[in-house]
């Protein structure tokens, strides 16, 4: 609609207070859909700018970014959607134990020692072999 606000990245880190970074961090990491046209006509709406003071309003009440991109209100979502939000990240690795067994591990989580690794793909070779006769 043309009546509804347009604002540079600069405007709406003025407004929430915060800096250029930040609302570019945020929509890096899915917090803030990303910004409305393209190359130099780029620009955030009012939603971009509810949402920007709602992450911030959270992250005052306790709640950490990870937190905040996990939950929130669902009606939030439905307008990031709608604006072009990021995917949700994450980082994983990717490790194979045994033949046609693979181990998959958040990026977050502790792989154990190479010795109990050869444990598990032990395990692995020996619970997951084919026979001819199980076939």
């Amino acid at each position: 609609m043309p009546d509804e606000p347009r604002f540079s990245i600069q405007d709406l880190a003025d407004l929430a207070d915060v800096s250029r970074r930040t609302v570019r961090y945020y929509v890096q990491e899915g917090l803030l859909p990303a910004p409305l046209g393209v190359g130099r006509g780029r620009h955030y709406g009012r939603p971009h700018l509810d949402r920007l003071l709602q992450v911030k309003a959270l992250q005052a009440s306790g709640r950490t970014l990870g937190d905040i991109r996990g939950g929130g209100d669902p009606s939030q979502h439905a307008s990031a959607a709608r604006l072009g939000a990021v995917p949700k990240r994450s980082i994983w690795r990717r490790l194979e134990v045994a033949p046609g067994v693979e181990l998959h591990v958040s990026g977050g989580t502790t792989i154990p020692s190479p010795s109990r690794l050869r444990e598990l793909a032990e395990w692995c070779r020996l619970h997951f072999s084919v026979s001819v006769s199980d076939e």
